[in-house]
């Protein structure tokens, strides 16, 4: 038999009126990366539609809320890969979605009160070319974060150039900490190539044998294993390595 206070706890869920108070709504913006001809790009979707008609923005939408009593909607992440899919057209599972943090301005969206829960995601760049539009996107394209700032004509909407420096500054704390890394290269990769996303993400040059000391590490570490082959460059055939993760 329940006890009065568990009856008390359900009586007042039972009555209590969600609609009594004003509620914002949620969405999940999606910051995703990847390194073209050793830039680091990222994917932006052109606005088929009010507000910022026109102008680009980053992939995303609002969460799915259901009636607030027997349906409650989808669970954040679950947001974040449907909209992945559904503006990008990228396989799910093409990327690790990793939540960066809620932005919450009140005047951040001039439709009504919109928080945002943003992620981030690095796509190898095998994976690139399978972008396009979808969902709400008029176009959907890879930009350099070079031309991103105040002093260029690349102006995003709503509050998406601060979501877009907060990732940045994430990934590229993580750069030298985690394997993060790993995720922004083909499944097999010489070490120029590594050290060319090192240099890309971090935008500096890093000395090629004192990077060829860390990868060393990496590899006595076990986390990077040889992979079978070679790959054809304008001298000797270059060694190819894996993450272990992939490795095989």
């Amino acid at each position: 038999m329940a006890s009065r206070k568990q009856a008390d706890e359900r009586a007042f869920v039972e009555a209590y009126r969600p609609e009594a108070y004003p509620r914002p709504a949620v969405t999940v913006d999606l910051v995703v990366l990847t390194v073209l001809d050793a830039d680091l790009k990222l994917l932006l979707v052109r606005r088929a539609e009010p507000p910022f008609q026109g102008r680009w923005a980053l992939p995303g939408g609002f969460v799915r809320v259901g009636d607030g009593k027997r349906d409650r909607g989808e669970d954040l992440d679950e947001a974040a890969a449907r909209e992945l899919a559904e503006e990008t057209s990228l396989p799910r599972g093409a990327s690790r979605l990793q939540q960066l943090g809620a932005f919450g301005a009140p005047d951040r969206d001039p439709r009504m009160r919109v928080i945002s829960v943003a992620y981030f995601a690095l796509i190898r760049p095998d994976l690139a070319p399978l972008v396009h539009a979808g969902g709400d996107a008029a176009l959907a394209g890879w930009h350099s974060v070079a031309t991103l700032g105040v002093n260029t004509k690349l102006e995003l909407a709503f509050d998406h150039a601060q979501i877009v420096d907060a990732a940045l500054e994430r990934v590229r704390e993580r750069l030298e900490r985690s394997t993060i890394a790993f995720d922004l290269v083909p499944r097999t990769f010489t070490i120029p190539e590594l050290r060319a996303v090192f240099d890309a993400v971090t935008g500096t040059t890093h000395d090629p044998g004192n990077f060829r000391r860390k990868f060393q590490q990496l590899l006595d570490g076990g986390q990077v294993v040889e992979a079978p082959g070679k790959r054809i460059t304008s001298g000797k055939p270059a060694r190819v390595y894996a993450f272990a993760r992939v490795a095989g």
